[in-house]
């Protein structure tokens, strides 16, 4: 006899929600949010049991970035987790054939159907279904790749345009327009109206110091004076912070300064924006701080005059001299490191030489002084021709790009046109180089400019012009009643007559 028994009812299918968005600019997660009421719609009219819900917000498919929920999701799909998932169209899930090819894998090892809001479903374990997986992918890598080259020749044109692609504004550029913007604070989502700023034109304090700085640079200047130049100004980042070393580094090496157009990485010609400086001093500034002879990590920045410049005479010596209050010296004092023949008072040596500079700068003919201005250089023909080699030089990359030269004749011109444009840089650098004296010589009133400049300036027009050597002192008083002995500092000009 027949036993009659009741059907169990079908357990419902498992699914899991895959949302992803590219770019969330606003950070409020409003496109996931989107997808993902739309796949719980689906799975609620299919009476699917959602048992997790996979989010990749600001991350694209396409860049072959990682995917954190994605990988996840993989993971447990392997592991038997689902046999369903919903995404709101196949573009969410992949836009890499390489991935829809291991994803086909995985969903016919595990029985995984494929259900989109948009493109219905997906039957991977058909031939039919995987080709129309396929054409989709495809699809979405030829939208993608498309994409991508508009984007590209828009942030090109933009960076030629001088408009600023987004991010902290730069130094020197950004005056308010009167217009305002909304803001979007992508932690609180809180809405501010913030000043809309057009980065083409000056903001005439900052330019002015970005001039300051490379003129500190070329009359043999550092970083560092430049860096405490700016502080003593209380200039700032655009951010509102103290500028350090390396900042201020990074603000000379820039090519805008100069309104030279970059784009990843390459210069691409003249920019629309105000300039800075000219390219000559730009190009020379370049020079000095990427020269490999460049001392970058100097130690202690010298709060002497003459640290490190004045030299011992002392039973032959020549060891430069440096100011400490070693010994129990009450007042600072220039020492041989030898610690032979004591201290020589710094106060008193360091006024003794800068009167002499000064004196012999504020005589009639102090402009002899001055060395002669490089008159053999075409700085404009200089010019063109080093926007010649780096076209070249993009010639080159584009060529190999294309396999239409191999790696030797790739390298051997590049080589050549970099050999070339070194070339050219020293030439510029030689006609921009700041002689440290310049901005003394016929002045009205040499001292008042002296006491203008900082320290490393100074310390520039003391090289430029005096070799001090500092011999043992008499004891005793001396003639002039004092105890510091002036007969023992011997000095010889560098140039022109004392």
């Amino acid at each position: 006899m027949r036993k009659n028994t009741l059907a169990r009812p079908a357990a419902p299918i498992r699914a899991v929600i895959y949302v992803r968005i590219s770019q969330d600019r606003t950070g409020a997660h409003l496109g996931v949010d989107r997808q993902r009421e739309d796949c719980e719609a689906l799975a609620e009219r299919n009476g699917w049991d959602v048992v997790e819900v996979y989010v990749d917000n600001d991350v694209s498919a396409y860049s072959g970035k990682p995917r954190p929920g994605y990988r996840r999701m993989l993971a447990d799909l392997d592991q038997g987790k689902a046999t369903a998932v919903i995404v709101w169209h196949t573009d969410r899930l992949h836009r890499s054939l390489v991935e829809l090819e291991a994803y086909i894998n995985l969903a016919d090892a595990r029985g995984v159907t494929t259900h989109t809001v948009q493109a219905g479903e997906l039957d991977l374990a058909t031939p039919s279904g995987r080709w129309m997986a396929r054409m989709l992918g495809s699809a979405a890598r030829y939208e993608s790749e498309h994409k991508g080259e508009r984007v590209a020749r828009a942030r090109q044109q933009k960076a030629k345009s001088g408009a600023w692609g987004g991010g902290i504004r730069p130094f020197g550029w950004g005056m308010p327009t009167g217009e305002t913007r909304t803001k979007v604070d992508r932690k609180t989502g809180e809405e501010t109206e913030v000043p809309v700023l057009d980065t083409t034109k000056l903001v005439p304090e900052e330019a002015a110091a970005i001039e300051t700085g490379h003129d500190i640079l070329l009359s043999g200047g550092s970083i560092r004076a430049w860096v405490k130049w700016l502080t003593d100004k209380g200039l700032t980042t655009t951010r509102g912070n103290p500028i350090t070393t390396t900042e201020a580094r990074d603000m000379l090496l820039r090519p805008r300064n100069a309104g030279i157009a970059v784009y990843r990485g390459e210069e691409i010609g003249r920019g629309a924006w105000e300039p800075i400086v000219d390219e000559a001093h730009h190009r020379a500034v370049v020079a000095i701080l990427t020269n490999p002879a460049r001392r970058t990590t100097p130690g202690t920045t010298p709060r002497w005059f003459g640290s490190g410049i004045y030299r011992c005479g002392i039973d032959g010596c020549t060891k430069t001299l440096k100011c400490t209050k070693a010994g129990g010296a009450n007042r600072p004092s220039y020492r041989c490191p030898t610690q032979h023949g004591g201290g020589r008072r710094a106060d008193k040596l360091d006024q003794y030489i800068e009167d002499l500079i000064i004196e012999r700068l504020s005589q009639d003919d102090a402009h002899e002084l001055l060395l002669p201005d490089p008159d053999d250089v075409d700085v404009a023909a200089l010019q063109v021709e080093s926007e010649q080699i780096r076209r070249r030089l993009t010639d080159l990359a584009a060529m190999f790009g294309a396999r239409k030269i191999d790696m030797a004749q790739f390298t051997e011109g590049s080589d050549t046109a970099r050999a070339q444009l070194d070339g050219i840089t020293q030439q510029m650098t030689r006609a921009a180089t700041k002689d440290p004296l310049v901005d003394l010589v016929g002045v009205p009133d040499v001292r008042a400019a002296w006491k203008t400049l900082v320290l490393d300036r100074r310390r520039a027009v003391l090289r430029a012009l005096l070799d001090v050597t500092v011999r043992p002192a008499r004891p005793g008083r001396m003639p002039d009643g004092g105890y510091f002995d002036y007969s023992t500092i011997d000095y010889d000009w560098k140039r022109g007559r004392g």
